[in-house]
């Protein structure tokens, strides 16, 4: 049976990903960072997933960017997989960055409070070069299938200025790029690399983002359905990408919006 990895997959994209392979017969191994206190409809929502579908699904809740917490996830992973199964789908939606201005234009503003140096560098490293980290983690340990799909989440932040939302849109550059790169030099091996950019959704990320309620009006106002993009939505096309119709898909970025960024 088909395996899908997913990083960040307890909420947002990632959980609506879930669904959507567990519903097309796929195994889960669901990787995702989470407070206890939501510990518990994480875990009512995976028990749910497991019963409804009849597949197997393995999670863990740690820090997938942590080095030492790569090498426990690659392990447990290889021990559920064993020595016949393979990952199909390799599914990066890590949403762990600053949220903060660029600029400091208030004289009494704390440090804190706007991008520093290593804010970026968080950003970068759990949005962007993470991206690469795995899918090599994952090629370099054999644990991916024949003709199997490498699929992160971009935005349009990373083209166009949103509040606040400078490390993030760096980090998203870094991601575009990785995809490019990994498709050629993974394509030899049958390993497809491609991003989504999502419409506005109203995920727990968003939230993050300042004047989110505006980013969200605008959005559905511009939209030509006259309204907000679903992670379910997105989840589909995700799942489309898995297809063996979608095989020469390669190094793309696919806007999955409706037609919201048709318009200014």
């Amino acid at each position: 049976m088909d395996w899908a990895f997913i990083l960040g997959g307890s909420s947002g994209f990632g959980l609506a990903a879930a669904e959507i392979f567990a519903a097309k017969g796929y195994n889960l191994f669901v990787v995702h960072r989470d407070r206890k206190g939501n510990m518990s409809s994480i875990e009512t929502a995976f028990e749910q997933i497991k019963k409804k579908k009849n597949i197997q699904l393995v999670s863990m809740n740690i820090n997938a960017n942590d080095c030492e917490n790569r090498t426990e996830i690659v392990g447990k992973l290889e021990a559920t997989l064993g020595k016949v199964e393979k990952v199909r789908v390799f599914l990066h939606s890590i949403a762990d960055g600053n949220i903060k201005p660029l600029i400091n234009t208030n004289p009494d503003q704390a440090p804190g409070e706007y991008l520093c140096e290593e804010d970026f560098h968080h950003t970068i490293s759990s949005m962007g070069t993470s991206f690469l980290v795995w899918s090599r983690l994952l090629f370099e340990n054999g644990l991916f299938a024949p003709s199997a799909r490498i699929i992160g989440l971009t935005s349009e932040g990373s083209q166009k200025v949103l509040s606040g939302y400078a490390a993030v849109a760096a980090s998203k550059s870094v991601l575009e790029s990785l995809c490019k790169y990994l498709a050629v030099d993974l394509a030899p091996y049958g390993i497809t690399t491609n991003l989504i950019n999502a419409g506005i959704c109203e995920t727990p990320a968003l939230k993050l983002i300042p004047g989110y309620e505006n980013l969200l009006e605008k959005a559905k106002q511009k939209n030509p359905f006259n309204r907000l993009t679903k992670a379910e939505d997105v989840a589909r096309v995700i799942y489309l990408l898995s297809t063996d119709e979608a095989a020469w898909i390669n190094g793309e970025i696919i806007r999955v919006d409706g037609g919201e960024q048709l318009k200014d």
